[in-house]
């Protein structure tokens, strides 16, 4: 409290330094956040239900791998959707296919998907609609497609497009559909060659019934794990094969390294920034309290209980300017969420977003154990140092 200008100046610079850290790391935590919900509700689900090989050696035999049509009867025999408190929000069938997609005179390959045209009342808003109308049930004849696809056939929505596609026995049929509306994904690569069509429709192009694939929806990520070991315990190992969102999500998960990184580099500077500045505001206090130091240990302080000292005053620093950080991020953290960030689409995504900071406990938690640990470290060379001196030399210090 004597040196009210050099202490505020520390604690400014623990403050500023962990609001800092709280501010990066919340927002780098919503990307990945929102990049994982929209990777599970515009295409994966929380779990794929599928037979056992089936992302293994599905793609050159897909065939060999559909499920039947009484599927669903089977899964609610199995369990219910509240069954234990699974949480369990929807399950829902798709059947994925490969052909060529026609327009006049261009042709392009494309990747489809049958789907249950009801799912999207599970699925939110992830696979955005950006033209044009959702699949609808009573509209069998209607499809929608990434608007990269759109854009590389050079059709929109309201236009006329031809599927084909090799079918169960061998042969190719087609299919003429109306394009319904264009949609984008947080992966830019799905969106450039995806599309949906309601799945009765994708069953007669290909002359087959069933599904490849049926997906859960869960109320709550965070219960993936859970539900997967209840699941994967009421179904036949021998007959399914039950797969987790985050085995599938190949981008998201590269993704989430690639930011894990770059939180890890942040602390790093932070923890060096508040080292140097903790470590030269402990030494300029031994330096000035040299005569103080002195006499104390003339008067029968030990080297000890100095050391105890000058620890606890960066300790002290530490924790308060932590605390204080934290409750600026914090306020910082509301403030900037309520407005939002604009961003630009990253690479690999094809759409923008705004975006906001998320902070979890743990992140708090983490932030004021990184300000008292550097500066207890930063303390540690000049509370030994003040411990080290000699009596006499400390005493004559201020003559």
């Amino acid at each position: 409290m004597r040196q009210k200008r050099r202490s505020i100046i520390a604690l400014g610079a623990v403050a500023l330094g962990i609001a800092a850290l709280l501010l990066a790391d919340g927002f780098i935590h919503w990307i990945a956040w929102d990049m994982r919900e929209k990777t599970i509700h515009s295409q994966l689900g929380h779990l794929q239900i599928v037979k056992p090989g089936y992302f293994e050696t599905g793609k050159a035999d897909p065939y060999r791998f559909l499920f039947p049509d009484d599927l669903a009867a089977q899964l609610s025999e199995s369990f219910t959707l509240d069954d234990g408190g699974l949480q369990i929000k929807a399950i829902v069938p798709r059947l994925s296919f490969s052909g060529l997609l026609s327009h006049g005179d261009a042709t392009i390959s494309f990747v489809g998907e049958g789907v249950d045209p009801g799912e999207q009342s599970y699925f939110s808003n992830a696979l955005q609609i950006v033209s044009g109308q959702h699949l609808a049930a009573d509209d069998p004849n209607r499809l929608i497609m990434g608007a990269g696809l759109a854009r590389n056939l050079g059709v929109d929505a309201g236009d006329t497009v031809v599927l084909m596609a090799n079918t169960a026995t061998g042969g190719i049929n087609a299919v003429e559909m109306t394009i319904g509306g264009l949609f984008t994904t947080v992966t830019k690569s799905y969106d450039d060659s995806a599309l949906r069509l309601p799945i009765s429709t994708a069953q007669q192009l290909l002359r087959t019934q069933g599904a490849h694939s049926w997906i859960v929806l869960l109320n709550d990520t965070n219960q993936t794990d859970a539900v997967l070991e209840k699941v994967r315990g009421l179904l036949p190992q021998n007959q399914f094969e039950v797969v987790p969102w985050y085995q599938l999500a190949d981008f998201y998960n590269k993704t989430t390294v690639l930011f894990t990184k770059q939180v890890q580099a942040i602390k790093l500077i932070i923890a060096i920034i508040i080292l140097l500045g903790i470590s030269n505001t402990m030494t300029m206090n031994v330096m000035e309290r040299t005569g103080e130091i002195g006499t104390a240990m003339a008067l029968g302080v030990k080297k000890i209980d100095i050391l105890r000292q000058f620890l606890c005053e960066g300790a002290l620093i530490g924790s308060i300017g932590g605390t204080l950080g934290v409750l600026i991020g914090l306020l910082l953290a509301g403030i900037i969420s309520a407005i939002g960030i604009p961003m630009p689409p990253p690479p690999g995504m094809a759409r923008g977003y705004i975006g906001e900071i998320l902070i979890q406990p743990e992140m708090v938690l983490e932030a004021l154990a990184l300000a008292v640990l550097v500066t207890l470290i930063a303390s540690v060379y000049p509370a030994w140092k003040a411990s080290r001196m000699q009596i006499v030399d400390a005493l004559r210090h201020n003559r």
